[in-house]
């Protein structure tokens, strides 16, 4: 009995030292990898002004070169970065090339430089994964250690670009399968997301600030809870729709009959008309709008429609070959629309566009518990439950979608609905309900159509 439990906890203190060293090293190099392309992109955009005339009169040039660049060196950069590392974990046992990191790095920078409206975590992510993948191939790791320290590169790609360690790390673990978190990674998360994290603070990373404190009356303030349940489920429809436009523009971009050069010419030329017609404020990162909808407490500079029109960037950018991350603009996608709705709801707008920030994200990635802890991290303990409310209904009323569609779904969001699991989330379909009530109401609706379909002079002749 002795025996056997010193050689339980032997072989258990050799797995912790292991993997303490080992997400530590990757940690400390994804950091300083992410904190110098996060350094690039503040370069370029901070000499946006000094050109003759729009910066992002570059765009379609821009978007040129970056499909020219993922196409020609590193197909598996294309896209929004996060997404094709959680393709490679499930469908490639996490091997990723290693051309994939400096192609998707400069691709993004020269993106966001002209202005296309992506994110600059799905980078970091691929920098985080792919580092972590030519680490497992030199160590010849076998497949369970490569996909966890690749792993937790994503979690120290996440922790490094957003200055969220805890956030990033549980990101990492929760962001592959919908409705399981992979403990058996979490411990060398954590510590490759604080290794990150702190070495992207020595270099200086400048991280965003938001001067916002939420003050809530002594216990349950129940007009306001109730306004955050409202708020929560506005979110998941706004990230319903966040998923469902950034997808058909994607399609529709694929479906014209042109080449990739001419696509994103065109759409380059498209982007600028918008900008000149609404304004550049949709155009890169979007940062200034983000704190404008939560650090000013009348929201001024934001309009309730911000949210809309930024979906509409960030699909035409990403469908016609930009390269970059889609969290960020669901950061802006968040805070905008959660300003919107604390106006419409009379309420503290800071405060609203705050959980908005974080619950757009928990709905369109499906990641409710890293929501809930980076809300934490960005704006307090006194926002943080508040939002964790928000955010996990509208994760739940987003539904069996999501903007990475490789994530595989091991959890139904509903008991009244029949939908399959072990699938990804792309091919993944409600077939049916099992309310009785829900089946009827379907029944009655299915009947009224036919019989308004079948009416005299809707026939075809």
């Amino acid at each position: 009995m002795v025996q056997n439990r010193l050689t339980e906890e032997t072989a258990l203190f050799a797995s912790v030292a292991k993997w303490l060293f080992l997400s530590t090293v990757i940690g400390l190099v994804v950091g300083a990898g992410v904190s110098l392309f996060l350094k690039a992109i503040e370069y370029f955009i901070d000499r946006q002004g000094t050109l003759p005339f729009h910066y992002y009169f570059f765009l379609p040039l821009a978007l040129f070169l970056s499909v020219y660049l993922v196409k020609k060196f590193a197909p598996d950069a294309e896209g929004h970065g996060t997404e094709k590392v959680i393709q490679a974990i499930h469908e490639k046992g996490g091997k990723i090339d290693v051309a994939v990191i400096p192609i998707k790095v400069l691709a993004t920078i020269i993106t966001i430089a002209a202005g296309g409206s992506v994110g600059k975590e799905g980078p970091s992510a691929q920098i985080g994964a792919g580092v972590a993948s030519v680490f497992a191939t030199f160590l010849k790791f076998s497949d369970e250690d490569r996909k966890a320290i690749v792993i937790c590169g994503i979690s120290a790609g996440f922790a490094a670009v957003f200055g969220t360690p805890i956030a990033g790390a549980v990101f990492g673990v929760e962001v592959l399968i919908v409705g399981s978190i992979l403990y058996s990674v979490l411990l060398p998360s954590f510590i490759a997301g604080f290794a990150a994290y702190s070495v992207s603070q020595t270099m200086g990373t400048p991280y965003v600030i938001f001067h916002f404190n939420f003050f809530p009356k002594y216990g349950l303030d129940e007009s306001l809870f109730i306004k955050v349940i409202i708020a929560g489920i506005l979110f998941g429809l706004i990230s319903d729709l966040t998923i469902t436009i950034v997808h058909k523009l994607g399609d529709m971009v694929k479906k014209l009959d042109m080449g990739f050069a001419e696509k994103a010419i065109i759409g380059g030329l498209f982007l600028i008309g918008l900008a000149l017609m609404f304004g550049d404020q949709y155009l890169g990162l979007g940062m200034q709008q983000i704190q404008n909808s939560i650090n000013n407490p009348t929201g001024g500079g934001v309009h309730w429609y911000d949210f809309f029109l930024k979906i509409i960037f960030t699909g035409l950018s990403l469908g016609f070959g930009g390269s970059g991350g889609v969290i960020t603009p669901l950061f802006f996608i968040g805070s905008t629309s959660g300003n919107a709705i604390g106006h419409l709801l009379h309420d503290n707008i800071q405060f609203f566009a705050a959980i908005g920030l974080v619950s757009i994200v928990a709905g369109a990635a499906n990641t409710p518990i890293a929501a809930a802890i980076m809300a934490l991290e960005l704006f307090g303990i006194n926002t943080a439950h508040y939002a964790a409310i928000s955010g996990i209904i509208a994760y739940l009323i987003t539904g069996h979608r999501s903007i990475y569609p490789s994530q595989i779904l091991a959890f139904k969001k509903s008991q009244f609905l029949e939908v399959p699991t072990g699938h990804d989330m792309e091919h993944t379909k409600v077939v049916g309900t099992k309310s009785v009530t829900l089946n009827k109401l379907r029944e009655r609706w299915q009947k009224k159509r036919g019989l308004k379909e079948s009416k005299p002079g809707n026939e075809e002749e």
